[in-house]
């Protein structure tokens, strides 16, 4: 069979081609809604601009195929191999990609809103922009994969390995990383208001002027990590470390950091107008803070901490050790 006995069949009526073979076949343009291609072979076949929607491809051989601004939206890819295909503008809305095969395809500006890609291999892709909103992203391999500017807000990322992922500028806001291993990864200048953060690892990572407010953070290891003019208003930090993190010019109003550590951590120029550091630990911290006015210092230690220009009666103090290692009553 070739391409245009396919369409003539499609355009009788006929839906079921599973197993066919069209391998190399010009297909580009086509309208095949709800076409059953299951363990089709489609190895580079020209499927541009092609309506494919509620197609069934599961196990499908799409080797080299191309599907660039087609349109996949609630079609059945589980298992397919879509190896080094073009998918370059392709519309993936609601489909079904568990453990699809997308090993060096072609993914620049794929939108994979509420996709189901669970157990997918994304190893060292190229996926800068992409929109991931609300897809079920469990257990994928991110690894080395570059996700700039991606649009990652409400997917569900449980299990995904992230290492030496790169997440500059995603838009991630209200995503569950309880947990996740985020050692050094790039988030400078991420959206991730409201994301769940709480123990996770970030330590020595790059969140620099990145948009944290009302996220939670409680118990999440930030050593060293770059905070730098980030907007952290309303944050969780109960008992994280922020051992030598640098936090200058960060919003930490209204902040809870109750029980936080900040050794030697670089406050300058950070607002902590209403925040609590009640029995935090700041011991040698640079505490040259813009704003202190109704902080909750109550039992934090600043045992040698810098204090130049601090204001500490704006704050309250109790049993509080200032720099010099007297405690306040």
């Amino acid at each position: 069979m070739d391409a245009q006995e396919l369409l003539q069949r499609y355009e009788s009526g006929q839906r079921d081609f599973q197993g066919i073979n069209l391998m190399g076949a010009n297909l580009a343009s086509a309208n095949l809604s709800d076409i059953n291609l299951t363990d089709a072979y489609l190895g580079a076949v020209d499927l541009s601009r092609a309506n494919l929607h509620g197609a069934d491809l599961s196990r499908a051989f799409l080797f080299r195929a191309n599907l660039s601004t087609a349109k996949v939206n609630a079609a059945n890819l589980t298992e397919t191999d879509l190896t080094k295909a073009n998918l370059k503008g392709a519309e993936f809305i609601k489909a079904n990609l568990t453990n699809a095969k997308l090993s060096g395809a072609c993914l620049s500006y794929v939108n994979l809103r509420q996709a189901n890609l669970q157990g997918v291999n994304l190893c060292g892709a190229n996926l800068q922009e992409i929109n991931f909103r609300g897809a079920n992203l469990q257990n994928v391999n991110f690894s080395w994969a570059n996700l700039s500017g991606a649009r990652l807000s409400g997917a569900n990322l449980r299990g995904a390995n992230l290492n030496g992922i790169k997440l500059c500028e995603a838009f991630m806001n209200g995503v569950d990383l309880q947990g996740a291993d985020l050692d050094g990864v790039d988030l400078s200048e991420a959206k991730l208001s409201g994301a769940n953060l709480n123990d996770a690892i970030l330590t020595v990572a790059n969140l620099s002027y990145s948009q944290l407010r009302t996220s939670m953070l409680s118990r999440a290891n930030l050593q060293a990590a770059n905070l730098e003019g980030s907007n952290m208003m309303r944050v969780g930090l109960v008992e994280a470390n922020l051992s030598k993190a640098n936090l200058a010019d960060t919003n930490l109003q209204e902040a809870d950091l109750t029980g936080a550590t900040l050794n030697q951590a670089d406050l300058a120029g950070a607002r902590l107008q209403l925040a609590s550091l009640r029995n935090a630990y700041l011991w040698g911290a640079n505490f040259t803070v813009l704003g202190l006015e109704g902080a909750n210092l109550a039992g934090a230690n600043f045992r040698g901490a810098r204090q130049d220009g601090v204001q500490w009666h704006q704050a309250l103090l109790a049993k509080t050790t200032l720099p010099d290692g007297k405690v306040t009553a």
